[in-house]
């Protein structure tokens, strides 16, 4: 009897087992259909949105081409008016828009002298939007009888019709000697030149009071280049070799202390170029004296 009770016991386990695993088997059955059907939507919704997106290019790309330039808006300018740069693109208004050569319409609008950059952009309704940069003027000069603007790369550019009422306080310049013909057909002055005018212009316009009587910077050779006041003839000999801001300093020392008091025209020359000495010459006779502390 015991042997047969224990024989019946294993036989009780590997039934417990068996069902087991007929039951992990039913389930995992039951769970591949799951899997298999949420792999198979996947593929079908990844590959329904690939042919709605190529739908949808091939459509727009299809669009595109029936789309015509309507017109143009200018961005960026002020020294050059809108009309004068619409003159000159006007041409391509009707022509197809992605056929635009943007590159043909940028070489139109950059014979503009006052224009350093463009920037050419299309919109899908039909506009095409023109972003310009213009060249900003530093001072003014004449040559050849022609009033003309300098830009802070030296270039030269004619004068517009609102120049003056634009800018009423530019540094006139003169003197200009050397100059060459710039790679966009534009004259520009010599490279010593412009460093010269800009070193000077930065420190006249961080000056007290000197950039309220300066009116105009005459480039001279051997060091002897000088400026003027609207209100003297004298010439005030500031040089070739940069120092500007202690120049400019006596400049306006000697002005309080002595033009003042002994007029305007009281001297023909000032030499501005000497540390702690100012020579100044006269019809009669040349006077050395002191700087004042600066």
């Amino acid at each position: 009897m015991v042997d047969s009770e224990y024989r019946k016991e294993p036989r009780g386990m590997s039934e417990s087992t068996t069902s087991g695993a007929q039951g992990e088997a039913q389930g995992g059955v039951d769970c591949a259909p799951a899997s298999g059907g949420s792999w198979v939507a996947r593929v079908v919704i990844f590959l329904t949105v690939i042919a709605v997106l190529v739908a949808l290019a091939t459509f727009a790309a299809q669009w595109k081409k029936g789309v015509a330039v309507r017109g143009f808006v200018v961005d960026g300018a002020s020294i050059i008016s809108d009309r004068e740069i619409l003159l000159r693109i006007n041409v391509f208004k009707g022509r197809n828009l992605q056929n635009l050569d943007t590159k043909e319409l940028k070489k139109r609008i950059m014979t503009i002298p006052y224009l350093s950059d463009a920037e050419i952009g299309k919109e899908l309704n039909g506009i095409v939007r023109v972003k310009v940069f213009e060249r900003e003027p530093v001072a003014v000069t004449v040559l050849d009888g022609q009033v003309m603007a300098l830009d802070g790369e030296g270039f030269l550019l004619p004068e517009t019709k609102d120049f003056v009422e634009k800018f009423p306080k530019l540094l006139r310049i003169s003197g200009i000697t050397r100059f060459g013909i710039a790679g966009n057909g534009l004259r520009q002055i010599d490279r010593r030149d412009v460093a010269l005018i800009r070193e000077f212009l930065d420190v006249l316009s961080r000056s007290d009071y000197a950039s309220l009587l300066i009116g105009e910077l005459h480039l001279e050779g051997n060091n002897m280049t000088w400026c003027l006041t609207a209100q003297s003839p004298v010439r005030f000999i500031v040089g070739n070799d940069g120092n500007y801001k202690e120049k400019l300093k006596k400049f306006e020392i000697f002005w309080q202390k002595v033009i003042s008091r002994k007029g305007f025209d009281s001297y023909e020359t000032v030499d501005l170029r000497f540390r702690d000495r100012v020579f100044t010459r006269d019809t009669l006779s040349p006077v050395v004296m002191k700087d004042a502390p600066l």
